[in-house]
Order: structure tokens, then C-alpha cells, then sequence
């Protein structure tokens, strides 16, 4: 599955990046083989993105503590690693869309870039919350999986 959106990722973002997977554990390629592959294909930054619901150990500490030892055997290549998934209107549309009740309003930038806290505690999601890590993008390669 990683294999497939990490396709439909490249398709979406065209020639404008280097897409290529990775798994932390138990099937290939693995993080270090992933980062390699994007830096063969001619990667010079390296966004690995954590494809899981929300931040855990995983993807908060594991990740990060591979990628860093994937990037020190690629000097000159900079590496960093997103947040999890976390609360997003898109992926509210998409549970809409899988369930087949249509979705009976849009939100607009301004609006969906707020905490979903009943509190807006901006805690409630980690580091994950849509209202502490808007503006974040990629710029040369991305990585999908975990």
C-alpha cells in the first residue's frame, strides 16, 4: 500500500519532487534504503513523512531517530520528518466520503486551520494540531511510509 501512495503522491505532485516509501520495520526497503534510493534518484533534502493517524513513539521518536542515522550517511543531504497525520479537514472529507454521507459544508483555509479541541487547547493533538503546524511543506523529496 505504501508503494501505491507513494505513486499517487508522485503523480500529484509531478516532476516537482522525488516520492519514494519506506519502512521503519519488518518489510523493504527499509528507512535507510528509502533514503538512499531518493538520494541516488537526486534528492538534495529528504522530508520523511510518518503515514500514521497520530503522533506516538513511532512516529515522534523511532522515525526521527532513523532518518537522522539514514542522513549522516549522506553528508551535505538535509533531512527532516513531519508530524504524523493528526486532525485535518481532508482527512474528515475522506471518512465522509468512505461512510457515503455527504459532506454538508466546506471549510474555508481560515476556518479549518483552528484546534479541534472542544477546549482548543492546541494540546489535545500533539504537535499534530492543525492550528501549531500549518505553513510546513516539502520542497525536494518526500518520503511516505513508516
Amino acid at each position: 500500500m505504501l508503494a501505491c501512495m507513494a505513486n499517487l503522491v508522485q503523480a500529484l505532485v509531478g516532476d516537482g519532487a522525488i516520492v519514494g516509501y519506506a519502512h521503519m520495520e519488518l518489510a523493504e526497503p527499509s528507512i535507510p534504503a528509502g533514503f538512499a534510493e531518493c538520494v541516488a534518484r537526486g534528492a538534495t533534502e529528504i522530508v520523511a513523512f510518518p503515514y500514521m493517524l497520530s503522533p506516538g513513539r513511532h512516529s515522534t521518536g523511532d522515525i526521527p531517530h532513523l532518518v537522522a542515522e539514514a542522513a549522516a550517511a549522506h553528508p551535505g543531504v538535509r533531512a527532516r520528518v513531519t508530524d504524523a497525520f493528526g486532525v485535518h479537514e481532508k482527512l474528515g472529507e475522506l471518512i465522509l466520503l468512505r461512510a457515503g454521507v455527504p459532506q454538508a459544508r466546506t471549510l474555508d483555509p481560515v476556518a479549518a486551520n483552528c484546534c479541534w479541541d472542544a477546549g482548543r487547547s492546541e494540546t489535545a493533538c500533539g504537535a499534530a494540531c492543525r492550528a501549531r503546524t500549518e505553513g510546513s511543506g516539502v520542497t525536494r523529496a518526500a518520503s511516505v511510509g513508516a
